[in-house]
């Protein structure tokens, strides 16, 4: 705990009246909502989460406390939901990052496939990966779902790096081969029904908040 400018007892309990009353507001929002995108609720959870943070921080600076809850900040959220009342269809966009940490381990688990597949179609059906990273990666995405490749990505001499998936809302399916050309152009933040960000930097920020707090 510092001892430079720690708030007042007076301070922390104002904080924590400000959170009452912020969440009296956001409850109001909640239950005089207009559709699912109604801003009102929008600014209401902002100024909750707002809140929650200064009495948090107070808490902290003053007792040497948190609060068992977190609230992320409106820096951390997604803009207002602007997409279809009720979706027809839905958009699943996914972006995985890999580093290839061991070469040699990823052309011989693709030279491995490759020799399966001669096995069971003949010889000429066999993908020649020789020293060819390219070769090799389009053989193991060939072969297997991202999903697997995931879970199972050291097999593959692969080290994962950030991922993210968003789910985005439509008012109808795109016709057949409509967006390959381009298949992220359309990536509207306002019309994400939810997203999942998986990142390094997530642990980093959590093992600096609990060294900052010992």
């Amino acid at each position: 705990m510092s001892d430079a400018a720690q708030p007042t007892a007076a301070e922390v309990r104002a904080a924590a009246e400000a959170v009452k009353a912020a969440l009296d507001r956001h409850l109001q929002a909640v239950e005089a909502r207009d559709g699912d995108d109604d801003p009102a609720v929008y600014e209401a959870f902002n100024a909750l989460a707002a809140a929650a943070e200064a009495y948090d921080e107070r808490l902290y600076d003053r007792y040497d406390e948190v609060t068992p809850f977190e609230i992320p900040g409106a820096e951390d959220s997604l803009p207002p939901y602007a997409g279809p009342e009720e979706p027809h269809a839905l958009s699943v966009m996914i972006r995985r990052d890999y580093a290839v940490v061991e070469p040699q381990r990823l052309l011989a688990q693709a030279q491995r496939i490759a020799d399966l597949e001669a096995d069971e179609d003949g010889p000429e059906a066999a993908a020649v990966v020789g020293g060819s990273a390219h070769a090799a990666i389009g053989v193991l995405f060939g072969e297997y779902e991202p999903d697997e490749i995931a879970s199972r990505h050291k097999e593959f001499g692969l080290e994962e790096g950030d991922s993210t998936l968003w789910v985005s809302a439509a008012e109808e399916l795109s016709d057949p081969g409509e967006w390959l050309e381009a298949p992220f152009e359309q990536a509207d933040p306002e019309r994400i029904v939810c997203r999942f960000d998986v990142s390094a930097v997530f642990d980093d920020e959590a093992a600096d908040e609990d060294a900052g707090r010992d």
